[in-house]
This record gives structure tokens, sequence and C-alpha cells, in this order.
């Protein structure tokens, strides 16, 4: 399982504990729209995403599926519960074809938690969780919907092009229709362009105005 050795979580691991790790693992792969796990199930594995896009999210008492939070890859996902042992407190499922490794917790937990690089890269990857967090309060109570936006384009330009003007709604709670509203007025203040390929920033430093 040599795709173990390019992730980052894993840098400082020698040969012989990448064989044991290796012992402990499994790498599965999905295709889009397949359930990588469901709330309230068992976190007795520790998820690293090696390819694609996982989606989490929640399902209100109407059933709509409200987006917590979307990952891509190289990075684990929802180690938290796994790390704490509580069942998962959301669902997550793939919008893309993707592969992960899945890593029996317990005996990980055994072997390699009193490593101090793992330690090191536990709580680097811990601390990222919370940051997502912050900007998930930030963004849905703390700014108003144009500040929102403008903090979401700026902190993603990197994968603009990927994302669709659901995907956006989703990810800021937002109807499309105000999505939409404020995504031209931005268009007409000279802050983005829309090409065929998706958005492109013209103006960061008036995006950065906006929300700070």
């Amino acid at each position: 399982m040599t795709q173990l050795n390019n992730c980052y979580f894993f840098d400082n691991l020698n040969e012989d504990d990448m064989k044991q790790l290796e012992s402990i693992s499994k790498k599965v792969s999905y295709t889009k729209g397949s359930i990588l796990f469901y709330e309230k199930e068992d976190a007795s594995s520790l998820i690293m995403l090696l390819e694609g896009v996982v989606k989490i999210y929640k399902t209100d008492l109407k059933n709509n599926e409200v987006i917590m939070r979307r990952f891509r890859a190289p990075t684990l996902v929802a180690e938290m519960a796994t790390f704490e042992e509580i069942p998962f407190p959301a669902s997550a499922s793939f919008e893309t074809d993707g592969t992960v490794i899945i890593i029996d917790f317990k005996k990980f937990k055994e072997q390699f938690m009193d490593k101090p690089g793992v330690s090191s890269s536990i709580i680097k990857s811990l601390s990222k969780k919370v940051k997502n967090l912050e900007e998930v309060i930030d963004l849905n109570i703390v700014l108003d919907t144009t500040a929102r936006l403008a903090k979401y384009l700026f902190e993603n330009e990197h994968i603009l092009d990927e994302l669709k003007n659901y995907q956006i709604a989703e990810d800021l709670h937002m109807t499309p229709e105000t999505l939409s509203r404020t995504l031209k007025k931005f268009s007409i203040l000279g802050l983005l362009e829309k090409g065929a390929n998706g958005y492109t920033l013209t103006n960061l430093e008036g995006l950065r105005v906006l929300f700070e």
C-alpha cells in the first residue's frame, strides 16, 4: 500500500513502521454518491481520504441535507470522533469518485500513538478541524450575506473552478437566488468575472475589505 508513504500524516514513520501500519490498514475505493459513514455509526477506524471530495452533512426533520463541510484529499476525515471513541456526529458521502485508507484505530492506538511524529500530526490535524469550526461559525453566524460570500471566495480561490453554484450555496447555507444576486453584485463591482470554467477573482483586496 505504497500510497501511505505519500500521506503527510505518516511522514515521520520509518520503513518498519510503515509495514506495520499497512498490516492494520485497507484501501477502499468509492464511486460518486457512495456513503462513507452514517451519523451515529461507531467510529472505530481512522479514515484517510486519499482521492476525491467528501461532504459531511446532517439531515433535518424534513429529510433535507444540511452541509457542514467538504473535505478534499489528502486529509483525515472525522478523526475527532475516532479519537474520542464516540459515534460519528454527522454523515459523509462522496461527491466524486474517491479512495480512502481505513486504519484499525484500536491497533493504531496501541502501536503508534506514542510516536512523537504521529502525535504531532494528530495535533496539527485536530487544530485544523478546530479552525474549520471557527470558519463555519464566522460564515453562518457572525457575517452577513455579502461578507460571508466575500470571505468564502477569498479563501477558496484555488478551487473555484471546481465548485458549482449549488455547492457554494450549500456551503454558505444560502438560497440559490440569494447567491445569484450577490454574485451578480460582485461582478458589477469588478470583484470577479464568470467564465466558461467558473469564476475568476479580479480584485482580492476588494473582497477582503468586505469581510474584515
